[in-house]
Formats: structure tokens, C-alpha cells, sequence
């Protein structure tokens, strides 16, 4: 059988894609280095007064983009599918490694001083900032066009398969296409307008016929011997083959899969990362640098919403009130105050006398037409700014700038089983409840958000819900 054979119009479409893929990424490191040429020659002689004088000669720095794209190979930037803040974690760890690399190369060679290393220090700089950006777009147009797409087909009908369409909708930057679901006894005819074909056995017809790339695997309630079957079965027919175990709950981010070669047996590996002190050193280091700059930049800020608070209704501007801290330690946490100050007595009129009211507190514990909020308040609770004080409980050691949600003593009971785990940490002004829809999610959503948080905690998810916090803020996602 030849090569041409097996090389479909969709498979050709793919090559293409990364092809040209490879070619906007050279592109796009070619524009982002003479950025930084120009930042060198105009920009940073302004600061720096005893610099030497620049020459740019391209040809003498050709190998650096050689570096670049190398290490982008190596961390399996053409051949990996990645999640859109997946995407931006590679962008830069291979700028990282390639800056590294560049470095050492220059050490070693002992040509420092024919290379400018702030020049390649500003293209890392200017490069984590830029390339993710062009990256995700480029990504986005080659999908448009019609390249690097891949046909998924999905095996099941149920909750798992729906939760793995779901998942896929949801990240576009992974470039698949559902092509279908399939199944033996089908839940419904069809999910989301994507017929559910029906017979498991006939996948081999469908994989070939529809050009399917990659096939996921969601039936956990198939008994182990038809499973492994049919798993071995597509692992020859599909490029990839994705299964989902009949397992939640467990730590997903960092986990390897280990395997015994002599007893063919796997092993899921779980880290621990709060295990790790020099991690968690770290982010309560960037904690309280953090809340230093915060704290100091806005002083101005906070003497002005005091005001404002003051001028609009009655009270202290500030509150103290009390609530679980890391461990079950109880603190005194600072907000400005958004309610007026007789807020218990008219939550309770308004339970007793709206049994609606009383339904959405007990599902969510807020309302969303609340009487009790005043109107600086609820600006403030719209743009997040009554939290602001809390950088005084990051200043103090109790908060964290990325954490759990500050639940009150009352809540203690209501965290049930997970409340060991949520407690391992100091509560956050942020994290990762509020970047999921804020106040539109349910209470017991927000639990397992905080849990799985925790379980899943490491450097990069507080980098990611950093960012995703600024883009909640802006758009006034599920404030109230």
C-alpha cells in the first residue's frame, strides 16, 4: 500500500496546517526580535545611560531563531494539542529555555561581547508578553481556513460523553471537530444536533469512512474485558485514542502515568505540591511583594471609596468580620462595607415574606435583586473593589492572593467533607470560584471549585486565575 494512499485530503489539510504553522511562528519570532532591536537602539538608552552603542547585523544572529523553533519541536509544539492557557504555559516555558539556551551558548563560545544579551533579554520579555497573543491567533485563522483540524468521533452517550463534548466546545484552541458520538444503546438520538450512531462494533467503518483522527473513549461503565478490547481495537485504526476512567474527585493537574513493564501494570502518580516548601514558599512570597505594591499603589484609592462609602449611607466605611482562615483559624477579614447596616434585619424580613427570595439564598447564599446592598455597594461589589482591603489580611499572613473562598464560621458546617481539604490553604481575594461565574454558580459548585483547587494547586493555576480574574473583573461576569 503507498504512502499516497493513506495520506487523505484531511491529513494533507493537517501537514499544511503545521507547516504553516511553523512558518507564522518563525514570522512572528522574526517581528518580535526586531521589536526588541528597536527598544535596544531608542528606548532603552533613555534608562540606561551607559550602554554601547548598538549595530544590528542579522546575519550574525540568525541561530537564535534556530534555537527558538528547536526547543518549540522539542516540547512537542507541532505535534501536541493544547488547551488555550496550555498553550500560553509552553509559550513560555520554551521562551524560558531558548533565552537559557542562547545564554549558555554565548558563555560558553565566549562571545558575550559580540552579542547583545539585553537584546535577547528584551525579546524574552517582549516575547512572553506578544507571542502568545499572535500564537492563539494564527491558531485561530488556521482553523478558520480549514487546516490542522481534527475529526473526534466520541464512543458513548451518557454523562461522560457529554461532559467530553463539552469539554472540547469549550477549548477551541485544541482545533477538533466532533464528527459524532457512537454507541451500543443510545441515551438520545442525537446530542447537541451530533447524531448518536448506533453500534459499537461497526466503529472500525465509521473511524474510516468519516476520516476520524482521534476517537475518546467514554463509557467508564463497560466491564474491564470488553473495554480493553475495544480500547485495543481503535489504538490501531485511530491516531490517538482518548479514554476517560471512572474516576473523580482525585488531583488531575501534575499526575503521570507510570507503568511496570515486567507486571504490565499502570500507575496513576498524585503530587502533592503543597508538599513541596519551596512552592509554597514562593507563592507566599509573591503574596506579599504582591500585596506590598498593591497596598502601596492604592492608598489613594482607599481613602476615596472610604469617602464615598461615608457620603452614601450611614456607618463605618470599613468592616472586620470574622471568618475560616488556613487550618480552621479563625481571622478578622477587612471589606469595605456595601450594605446597610441594619442588613440582617431586612434579609430576614425579606426570607420570611419571599419564598423565592428564600429558595435563591439557600441555593446560592446572595440575591440577586439584593435591598440590602447600597449603591456605592453595589458598584463596588461589581468591580471587585470592596475586596480591596484584604491586602491588609495578605500583609498579615492570613490571606492569600490566589486562594479558597473567605468562608464565615456559619458556612464551617456546609463544607462537609471537603472542608480539610479547602482549609489546607489561606483563602484567597481571588480564585478560582470567582473566575467560574462569580456569584451566578451554585454554593455547592463553589465548594467543589475550592476543592479541586487545592487538590490541583500549583504556580501556574494561580498564574492562569490571575489573568482570568482581570478579564472577570472587566466584563462584570456574575458580579453582585
Amino acid at each position: 500500500m503507498t504512502l499516497q494512499s493513506h495520506l487523505t485530503p484531511t491529513k494533507l489539510k493537517n501537514r499544511l496546517g503545521i507547516l504553516a504553522l511553523f512558518g507564522l511562528d518563525f514570522a512572528a519570532l522574526f517581528l518580535i526580535f526586531h521589536a526588541a532591536i528597536l527598544l535596544r537602539k531608542t528606548v532603552l538608552p533613555r534608562f540606561f545611560s551607559n550602554l554601547p552603542e548598538y549595530h544590528y547585523q542579522l546575519g550574525g544572529y540568525w541561530w537564535i531563531f534556530a534555537v527558538w523553533l528547536l526547543i518549540m519541536l522539542y516540547e512537542e509544539g507541532y505535534s501536541r494539542r493544547f488547551a488555550r492557557w496550555d498553550e500560553v504555559k509552553f509559550i513560555w516555558k520554551s521562551a524560558f529555555f531558548s533565552t537559557i539556551a542562547i545564554l549558555t551558548m554565548l558563555f560558553l563560545m565566549k562571545r558575550g561581547q559580540e552579542y547583545s544579551r539585553l537584546l535577547v533579554g528584551t525579546m524574552f520579555i517582549l516575547a512572553i508578553t506578544l507571542f502568545p497573543l499572535i500564537r492563539l491567533r494564527a491558531k485561530k485563522l488556521l482553523y478558520a481556513a480549514g487546516l490542522m483540524r481534527r475529526k473526534i468521533l466520541i464512543i458513548g452517550s451518557g454523562e461522560a460523553a457529554c461532559s467530553a463534548y463539552s469539554a472540547i466546545t469549550h477549548e477551541p484552541n485544541l482545533g477538533y471537530e466532533v464528527a459524532g458520538f457512537i454507541d451500543d444503546h443510545p441515551s438520545a438520538p442525537e446530542i447537541d444536533c451530533h447524531k448518536v450512531h448506533l453500534g459499537i462494533g461497526k466503529i472500525e467503518r465509521y473511524i474510516k469512512s468519516a476520516d476520524i483522527h482521534d476517537v475518546i473513549v467514554a463509557k467508564p461503565e463497560l466491564p474491564k474485558e470488553p473495554l480493553v478490547k475495544l480500547i485495543n481495537t481503535i489504538q490501531h485504526k485511530a491516531e490517538n485514542t482518548l479514554y476517560i476512567p471512572d474516576i473523580s474527585g482525585i488531583a488531575v493537574s501534575g499526575t503521570e502515568l507510570r507503568h511496570f513493564f515486567k507486571e504490565q501494570t499502570m500507575v496513576i502518580e498524585i503530587k502533592n505540591n503543597l508538599f513541596r516548601p519551596l512552592n509554597y514558599l514562593t507563592k507566599r512570597a509573591v503574596d506579599y511583594l504582591a500585596g506590598l505594591l498593591v497596598f502601596a499603589v492604592s492608598i489613594p484609592a482607599l481613602l476615596l471609596i472610604a469617602r464615598l462609602i461615608k457620603k452614601d449611607s450611614p456607618g463605618p466605611a470599613m468592616l472586620r468580620q470574622e471568618r475560616i482562615g488556613k487550618n480552621g483559624r479563625l481571622f478578622l477579614c477587612y471589606k469595605f462595607r456595601t450594605m446597610h447596616t441594619n442588613a440582617e434585619e431586612r434579609l430576614n424580613a425579606i426570607l420570611a415574606a419571599d419564598p423565592g427570595a428564600r429558595e435563591e439564598w439557600e441555593k446560592y447564599w446572595k440575591l440577586k435583586d439584593d435591598p440590602r446592598i447600597t449603591k456605592v455597594g453595589r458598584w463596588l461589589r461589581a468591580s471587585s473593589l470592596d475586596e480591596l482591603p484584604q491586602v491588609i489580611n495578605i500583609l498579615k499572613g492570613e490571606m492569600s492572593l490566589i486562594g479558597p473562598r473567605p468562608y464565615l464560621p456559619r458556612e464551617k458546617e456546609f463544607l462537609a467533607g471537603e472542608g480539610p481539604t479547602i482549609l489546607k490553604l489561606p483563602p484567597g481575594i481571588t480564585g478560582l470560584w470567582q473566575v467560574s461565574g462569580r456569584s451566578d454558580t451554585s454554593y455547592d459548585s463553589r465548594l467543589d471549585m475550592d476543592a479541586w483547587y487545592v487538590k490541583n494547586w500549583d504556580l501556574w493555576l494561580d498564574i492562569m486565575i490571575i489573568f482570568k480574574t482581570a478579564g472577570v473583573v472587566l466584563k462584570k461576569e456574575g458580579a453582585r
